[in-house]
Parts: C-alpha cells; structure tokens; sequence
C-alpha cells in the first residue's frame, strides 16, 4: 500500500529533524532553535523581530515559543530587550556569541540541505517547494475547522 503525503512528509521531517540535531549537537544547539536563530539574525537588520513573529513564521503555541526562546537566552545566544513605545513588547536581539556560531548553523544546514536535493535537478526543488507551498495553504485554508474523527 502507498503511503499517503502526509505520512511521507511526516517521516522526512522527522529525518530531517534527527539529522540536523546530531549534525548540530557540537554547537550545542537543537534543529529548531538553529531555525529560529536563523530567522532572527536574516529579520532583525530589517526592523524588531517579536516572539509573535517567531510563533506565525514556525507555527508555533506561544507556550512553544517561550520555551525554544528561553532555552536561547539560557545559552547567551539572544536578548529580549524592552520596547520603548510599549513595555509588553520584547524585541529578540541575537548577541555576539549568536553572531559567533551563525556562519557554522549555516554551514550546516547547507550542509543538510544539499544532502536533501542530491540528485534532484532546480525545477524538481522547486517543483517540490510549490507544491509544500500549496498543501501548507491547504491546510491553512482549512484553519480552524475541526479535522473529524481519527
């Protein structure tokens, strides 16, 4: 029986989730903080970078984001400073040890991104892109809907 898209999708997540883990264990950094640090330090020279925009950007529970950005400030590799126009606000600022550790975080996801494609030609990624891109807006789409039994 052929497995259906979303366990596909799930089981190379999951792959690439323990790959980048391990690959990333040296840095002392887990896939998902590597991916949020990677936002933040491409967004702030753009303007503040919010704990809401790390919750929408991932799809992330605000509990789930506290937690992965937490652990980042716990590790000196980010700062919440204080908003001036609104005290609630907390603006993620990456520190110089962040600064440190980006250009090896890159390399290794690079890395991991150029096992992934092997043998795959341009328009075959990008194919793949579009057509994620179009399941994410499926199930967007769909929102709050309840998904019906299990």
């Amino acid at each position: 029986m052929e497995k259906d898209c979303g366990a596909q999708i799930n089981l190379l997540s999951r792959m690439l989730k323990r790959r980048l883990n391990v690959t990333l264990q040296g840095l002392g950094i887990t896939a998902i903080q590597s991916r949020v640090m990677f936002y933040i330090m491409d967004h702030c020279l753009e303007g503040p970078v919010f704990q809401r925009d790390v919750e929408q950007v991932f799809s992330l529970s605000r509990s789930t984001a506290t937690g992965i950005l937490q652990q980042l400030e716990e590790k000196d590799l980010l700062r919440r400073e204080s908003v001036p126009s609104d005290a609630r606000l907390k603006n993620l600022v990456p520190t110089p040890r962040a600064a440190e550790l980006d250009a090896e975080v890159r390399a290794c996801l690079r890395q991991t991104e150029m096992l992934l494609t092997r043998g795959l030609s341009e328009g075959q990624v990008q194919l793949f892109k579009e057509t994620l891109a179009a399941m994410i807006r499926n199930l967007d789409a769909a929102g709050a809907q309840s998904p019906g039994p299990d």
